[in-house]
């Protein structure tokens, strides 16, 4: 059986020490955050997730979840329960604010919470995480009555949210929705049609969902510029607060799913159902992006989840596994064989999951910082960067996390031989749960092209030139101090190829597109590469300075420094790599006629 420890002296590392969130104590709410309060929430936050969440994994990947005739959905056996506690303990306040009945708290101890709630059981994460993300839409978006109405039950988790987008004859092109919305006499409008893979769509756990339903009115162009955002209740919300009648939404099947079995993944249908609009008509796309931003990042933290608990138990096997005797000669004569943890190929898959789960980690967690700068940094430049970083990043963190993240999952099972393909030792279901990662709240080829297409543009390209400046700049401090010059000049040479290839961009995708489409996956790619070794460049030089003052955890940050060495030789490489296939263009890979493609009898 699979086994899950929440790496609590990694996040309080990053937090506490790389970030030294307590610098930021002057600003809004992050003076509650200090470093006592952070042990706190994390050393509580990991023992929930490990000790309640993490044993209903499986439970969730054998069982699924059930429909029933009248529409209904029972989650699997433990669920609920476990919803009610991490209900109870207010896990789900944290990050949002006190006005609303949230604790205020800066998103980075919510993102290191979501990690931990997603390696313990990525499945039941999905019922808070998309709730938040409704929550953010609202926030942004909603009137004032709308928030005093849903927001305080969502925040306490009494009531969940989804995110309803997609129709079985459109996903990513969402100008082609066929939902109405037809207006009603007493301000709302009744909402008709179909969504599917609505995560979190039905269930049992909550007594109340509120389903953020993109839809189009009458006379609405027939385009993303005609589609309008509707909140639509399952139980009506009386004015006092008190739920009312059941609304015309219900769940018409369970999709069968690869994997995260555990989450009610439902076509819902709309039957006049009763909604009322969100922000402005015609603009719903503009507050549906602030969710599905939210989500991205959820979702690149998912792909670090299942990497870290796969990575857990990839290393508890190689270390009992006996198979063979080390290259160099026995390690441990007097056994039979010695533990695989020896063979150098088992090591290099395990180093790669360490660099990257401790590197990616890093990399949410600062991204979360500059989703908290963006509303509470203390001048309005400031909060403008934060913004234009964390716009730039979301699609690197959930394309290349995820990519990743799976990558990690399946040389994990890799460890395993034999056994990682058999269900009982649980890496089969890591595997199935890390695949959705890379397909939903867009694909990663539309995170490549997001990230290629609109954001290294954007402003003129400010963001990316704010981006090379501030790697570059440590980049810089780091080659003065003792022990990291030579890891600096690897990433400065990896920055390099980053900016050549951004510049082949700008020279050559004007005069044809298709070349930047061809080389969009490829730079995201090298994007994540550059910036997880600014993660690891920063994280050495804490580490430095911490082996420097005589800190008692030598053996820690010593692990930190190898790992940083080790990210640079092994991961850093590859960027030039990719500037080349970049530079290659797209004229050998559009040359094939679509006929080429038949199998020919």
């Amino acid at each position: 059986m699979p086994t899950y420890t929440a790496p609590a002296r990694d996040a309080r590392f990053i937090i506490n020490e790389m970030l030294d969130l307590a610098s930021y104590g002057n600003l809004p709410g992050f003076e509650m955050a200090t470093p006592d309060v952070v042990d706190a929430v994390i050393s509580e936050g990991g023992k929930f997730s490990a000790e309640v969440l993490a044993p209903l994994n499986r439970i969730g990947d054998e069982e699924g979840c059930t429909r029933h005739e009248d529409g209904s959905v029972t989650t699997p056996k433990g669920f609920k329960e476990a919803f009610d506690q991490f209900r109870e303990a207010g896990w789900g306040t944290v990050a949002h604010p006190e006005e609303f009945g949230g604790q205020g708290m800066p998103h980075v101890l919510g993102f290191a919470l979501e990690e931990f709630i997603s390696s313990a059981n990525q499945a039941f994460g999905m019922y808070p995480g998309l709730t938040n993300g409704a929550v953010s839409a609202l926030i942004a978006q909603g009137s004032q009555e709308q928030k005093e109405k849903y927001l305080p039950k969502m925040i306490s988790n009494e009531w969940t949210g989804t995110m309803n987008l997609t129709e079985p004859h459109c996903g990513t092109d969402l100008g082609m929705i066929r939902t109405k919305a037809v207006p009603n006499d007493d301000g709302s409008y009744a909402i008709t049609g179909t969504k599917i893979f609505i995560s979190a769509g039905e269930h049992d756990m909550a007594d109340n969902i509120i389903h953020l339903v993109l839809a189009k009115t009458p006379g609405a162009p027939d385009s993303t510029k005609g589609i309008s955002l509707f909140v639509v209740p399952k139980f009506i919300v009386e004015d006092d607060g008190s739920l009312g009648e059941r609304n015309g939404v219900t769940c018409g099947s369970i999709e069968e799913k690869m994997g995260i079995h555990g989450n009610a993944t439902c076509v819902l249908n709309y039957d006049g159902a009763k909604g009322w609009m969100v922000g402005e008509e015609n603009k719903g796309l503009k507050a549906m992006f602030i969710m599905m931003n939210a989500a991205r990042l959820g979702v690149g933290i998912q792909g670090l989840s299942q990497a870290e608990v796969a990575y857990q138990n990839g290393v508890t096997y190689a270390l009992d596994r006996r198979q063979g005797r080390a290259l160099t000669g026995p390690s441990e004569p007097e056994a039979q064989a010695d533990p695989i943890f020896v063979h150098p190929d088992v090591r290099r898959m395990l180093m790669d999951a360490k660099a990257f789960t401790e590197g990616m980690r890093a990399f949410c967690l600062w991204g979360a910082l500059l989703v908290d700068l963006t509303h509470k940094a203390q001048t309005e430049e400031e909060r403008q960067e934060a913004d234009a970083l964390i716009g730039l990043m979301t699609p690197v963190i959930k394309g290349y996390g995820t990519d990743k993240g799976y990558e990690i999952a399946t040389n994990m099972q890799q460890v395993y031989g034999g056994h990682g393909y058999i269900e009982e030792w649980g890496m089969s279901q890591f595997v199935r749960d890390a695949r959705i990662a890379q397909i939903y709240e867009g694909t990663n080829g539309v995170q490549a092209m997001d990230l290629c297409g609109r954001k290294l543009a954007q402003n003129g390209g400010a963001a990316i030139q704010a981006f090379f400046k501030l790697i570059g700049e440590e980049i810089a401090a780091a080659k003065d101090v003792d022990g990291l010059g030579d890891m600096a000049g690897k990433l400065e040479k990896a920055l390099g190829e980053q900016q050549a290839a951004t510049m082949w961009f700008m020279q050559n995708a004007m005069q044809n597109p298709n070349h930047l489409g061809a080389g969009a996956h490829h730079y995201m790619h090298m994007m994540g590469i550059v910036t997880l070794g600014l993660m690891w460049l920063r994280m050495a030089k804490t580490a430095t300075e911490r082996l420097a003052s005589g800190s008692e955890d030598k053996a820690f940050y010593e692990g930190k420094l190898a790992t940083a060495r080790y990210y640079m030789d092994r991961y850093l490489p590859d960027a030039g790599a990719l500037r080349r296939k970049i530079e290659s263009g797209s004229d050998s890979l559009m040359a094939l006629g679509e006929e080429a493609f038949a199998t020919a009898a």
